[in-house]
């Protein structure tokens, strides 16, 4: 999945110096506490919006945050770690 494509998109909730550990192809980086402030880019995205993070928490956070302002199609993908565990097992 990648934010390009008509099957969604990924938002990489991680704070810009914490990408050196990767990030998925064709993700956007919006940090968690730049989110409120970028309803207008997320609504652009194509549908369904995955966040990610490192571990899931922050993610989860930006998906609570959008679904408690009336957002649907926004799902916690977990964290860049998992993500990268799954991307080698496949």
């Amino acid at each position: 999945m990648n934010s390009n494509t008509n099957k969604g998109s990924v938002i990489d909730v991680r704070e810009s110096f914490e990408l050196f550990m990767g990030k998925v192809e064709g993700s956007v980086n919006i940090p968690l506490g730049s989110i409120p402030k970028s309803l207008d880019q997320l609504s652009q995205l194509p549908k369904p919006l995955v966040f990610i993070c490192a571990s899931g928490n922050r993610s989860g956070q930006a998906v609570s945050y959008l679904q408690s302002i009336g957002w649907t199609e926004v799902y916690n993908g977990g964290g860049w770690r998992s993500y990268k565990e799954k991307q080698k097992a496949a």
